[in-house]
């Protein structure tokens, strides 16, 4: 445990966030909040609240500078484990590699393996909904909000309640951890990332609810501030275990391969 969050920092991008990814979020859902609470809109106008322009002009800089800092920090682990780039194009280890990320081989018989699944495969429904949604808007011109029975919205239905679930028994699963396996030191960052996900899951599905109502702006801009916390988050926090999980299951499917 106290190994991972070496690494989380070690390889971090750029490396003083690291150590100040909290209050990185905090400052980010704040501007969010910020610029969205001044505002008005009537109910089910999304664009109303927080222009289109500006939302997608905004969330692209931010997603831009996650997934530079996200595949620096992989590069690094890489480089540092004295493999080759010359060897990710091994089809067979990767393949090996994914399989095992994507069934949690080394999490079966524990209770928290559903768990990682519903909120693994919850985030990955999510991330297709609002790709189908970009798809709608820029592709065929259609503006949201989509219908009930729409595929982004069955896909953020079904994504976002799983999250719900996952996180939730996450939570609990941590709760009631052997203290034996656990780093005390990380516990915020373990919980501080459960609590995101469930806030952005559990807020996209209440604002989904009430999208009709005069309630949706201030729902909206805390749905987008949770959304946004997350995001800036990803690179410094838990959810980089599993980039450097894949990474070395990699390395050890490569290593595998060289013995037989």
């Amino acid at each position: 445990a106290q190994i991972r969050v070496r690494s989380y920092r070690q390889y971090a991008w750029p490396r003083p966030l690291g150590q100040w990814w909290t209050l990185v979020v905090l400052v980010a859902g704040l501007i969010l909040g910020m610029v969205g609470a001044k505002a008005n809109s009537t109910p089910a106008d999304f664009y109303g609240v927080i222009p289109h322009g500006m939302m997608a002009g905004f969330f692209a800089t931010i997603a831009a500078f996650v997934l530079a800092a996200l595949m620096a920090g992989l590069l690094r682990f890489w480089r540092e484990s004295g493999e080759s780039f010359g060897s990710l194009v091994n089809a067979s280890a990767l393949k090996s590699a994914i399989t095992d990320a994507l069934t949690l081989k080394y999490l079966r018989g524990e209770p928290r393996s559903w768990f990682h699944h519903l909120t693994f495969y919850g985030f990955v429904q999510c991330f297709a909904s609002t790709t189908v949604a970009a798809f709608y808007h820029y592709v065929l011109g259609w503006r949201a909000p989509y219908g009930y029975l729409s595929v982004p919205v069955i896909l953020g239905t079904v994504g976002g309640t799983a999250l719900v679930a996952g996180t939730a028994g996450l939570f609990l699963v941590r709760q009631r951890q052997d203290a034996a396996t656990r780093d005390p030191a990380q516990d915020g960052l373990g919980t501080g990332f459960i609590i995101l996900l469930f806030a952005t899951s559990a807020s996209g599905l209440l604002l989904l609810a009430m999208r009709e109502t005069a309630a949706m702006p201030r729902l909206l801009v805390v749905h987008l501030a949770a959304v946004l916390a997350l995001v800036v988050s990803l690179p410094y926090g838990k959810f980089v275990h599993g980039i450097y999980r894949l990474a070395a299951l990699l390395r050890y499917a490569l290593e595998r391969s060289r013995e037989n």
